[in-house]
């Protein structure tokens, strides 16, 4: 597997470390992700209890779930995943894609049958699971613009500790954090922010 660089502003697309040069875009921020602003992208935040923990991105018939896990700083957390979800769904395949090794096949859900591609990204001290499904799984056109919308990800892992794992939490783009709240400047609340609707 490659490694990635760590100083990475030769890179030609992310997804992008917040502490890495990345390109200024118009991105919603969502706290422990940075999405790029694609007015064609329905997307919803997925929720588990109180806690955000990933968000589903949908378009043409076919979503796009993305999760930011917490990794150890030693070695990235991709085969360890891939080896899990292979041990669940059968019915998936290794094969190389726009990432490196990704896994790709039908899933069940919900009693239906769906194509499903699994897609890992091993970042620093963080690891990005997609998930394309439906028409975007086999469908090019559609799979290259999840892979676009991906490739322009910020993720913003933070310095606290977090156990290996652990979802990277998310907040809705309207919710300010402690620090925003202390700090008003440059705030502007007649700014009207993407909307964001929530899934659970």
């Amino acid at each position: 597997m490659v490694e990635q660089e760590s100083a990475a502003p030769t890179r030609e697309s992310g997804p992008w470390d917040a502490d890495e040069p990345h390109p200024e875009a118009d991105r919603i921020d969502l706290g422990g992700l940075r999405l790029p602003h694609n007015p064609d992208f329905d997307v919803r935040l997925a929720s588990l209890g109180d806690q955000h923990v990933g968000v589903v991105v949908l378009y043409e018939e076919s979503s796009l779930q993305l999760q930011a896990l917490a990794a150890p700083r030693s070695s990235g957390l991709w085969d360890e995943v891939k080896t899990k979800i292979l041990a669940q769904a059968k019915d998936l395949e290794e094969r190389e894609g726009p990432f490196g090794t990704e896994l790709s096949g039908e899933i069940k859900a919900d009693g239906n049958v769906r194509p499903a591609r699994y897609l890992g990204i091993d970042g620093p001290r963080w690891f990005l699971l997609a998930v394309i499904s439906g028409k975007g799984a086999h469908d090019e056109a559609v799979f290259g613009a999840f892979v676009d919308f991906i490739k322009d990800v910020v993720v913003v892992r933070g310095d606290e500790p977090m156990a290996r794992e652990e979802p990277i939490t998310l907040r809705r783009p309207n919710e300010q954090t402690s620090e925003q709240a202390e700090d008003p400047q440059g705030l502007n609340p007649f700014k009207r922010g993407p909307e964001i609707s929530e899934i659970r």
